[in-house]
C-alpha cells in the first residue's frame, strides 16, 4: 500500500505527498515517514518539501520542518455536461502558434501576484517538470484562454498519476489583468471539461487556504471541501 508519493529530482530535491488510506493507523505513516526520511537524508538532496495532515505538524516541527502553508482539496464528480462560455477561446500548446518562451511568459504572468505561499520553482525549472512529469506530448497538455484575442489565462488539465480516472489540473491561473471579472470561473469550467475529455470521472483541486478567489471558483462550479493538508519543508544541513 502506498502511504507516501514522491517526486524526486536528481539531489535537488523530493517532493512528497501524504497518501491517505482508510485504515491506516498513524503509527503506521509515522513509521513509513521516519524511513523515508532518513533515505532523503542519506542521499543528501538539497530540501524536502511535503504535503502531509496537520495533526502530525507538532511532530515534524520536532525533526526540523518549518511550516510553509496550508492547503485546502477541492473536489467534485464530472458527470454533468459543461456549458462553456463561447466568448473565451481554449486552444492547446500543441496546436496553437504560441511557442514554448511565450508560454512560459504566460505561466509567469499567472503566477505574479498569486495568494499561493508554495512557489518552490523557477519558470526555467517550472517548465522543465512539465515535460519530466507530463512525458513528450506535454505540450497538448497546455491550454491557454483568449478572449477577443486578448490572453485570460492557461490550464493543464491531467489525469493523476497512478489513478484511470482523477482529473487534476496540474496548473491553471489567471492573469493579473483578467482577474476579478468572472472569467477564471469560465476557464476553471472550460478546464473541467477537458478533464473530462480525457476520461477523468472525478476532479481533485487544490489551493493555499488564503487564495479566497480560487476557493470560490472551486464552490461556483460545484466541488466541495474534501482534506486539508499541510506544506512542511526541511533544507539539508
Amino acid at each position: 500500500m502506498e502511504l507516501f508519493s514522491i517526486i524526486k529530482k536528481d539531489s535537488e530535491y523530493w517532493l512528497v505527498d501524504q497518501m491517505k488510506q482508510d485504515g491506516v493507523t498513524e503509527a503506521t505513516y509515522l513509521d513509513a515517514f521516519r524511513s523515508l526520511l532518513e533515505e532523503w537524508k542519506e542521499g543528501e538532496i538539497g530540501y524536502l518539501s511535503l504535503l502531509m495532515d496537520p495533526s502530525y505538524e507538532n511532530w515534524l516541527m520536532e525533526q526540523g520542518f518549518r511550516k510553509v502553508s496550508t492547503v485546502v482539496e477541492y473536489t467534485r464528480r464530472l458527470e454533468e455536461d459543461f456549458s462553456q462560455d463561447s466568448a473565451i477561446e481554449s486552444e492547446s500548446l500543441a496546436d496553437s502558434q504560441m511557442t514554448d518562451d511565450e508560454f512560459a511568459d504566460l505561466y509567469e504572468r499567472c503566477r505574479s501576484d498569486s495568494a499561493n505561499k508554495n512557489n518552490l520553482f523557477t519558470i526555467a525549472q517550472v517548465m522543465e517538470s512539465l515535460e519530466n512529469e507530463l512525458g513528450p506530448e506535454w505540450r497538448s497538455h497546455c491550454f491557454s484562454f483568449r478572449r477577443d484575442g486578448e490572453l485570460l489565462g492557461l490550464s493543464i488539465p491531467i489525469i493523476e498519476e497512478g489513478t484511470k480516472d482523477e482529473g487534476r489540473l496540474f496548473y491553471f491561473g489567471t492573469v493579473p489583468e483578467a482577474r476579478g471579472k468572472g472569467y477564471g470561473t469560465a476557464m476553471h469550467r472550460i478546464s473541467l471539461d477537458l478533464l473530462k475529455r480525457l476520461g477523468a470521472a472525478t476532479y481533485v483541486g487544490s489551493t493555499d487556504e488564503a487564495n479566497e478567489n480560487m476557493i470560490r471558483i472551486f464552490k461556483g462550479n460545484g466541488s466541495t471541501l474534501r482534506d486539508r493538508k499541510g506544506i512542511y519543508r526541511l533544507d539539508a544541513k
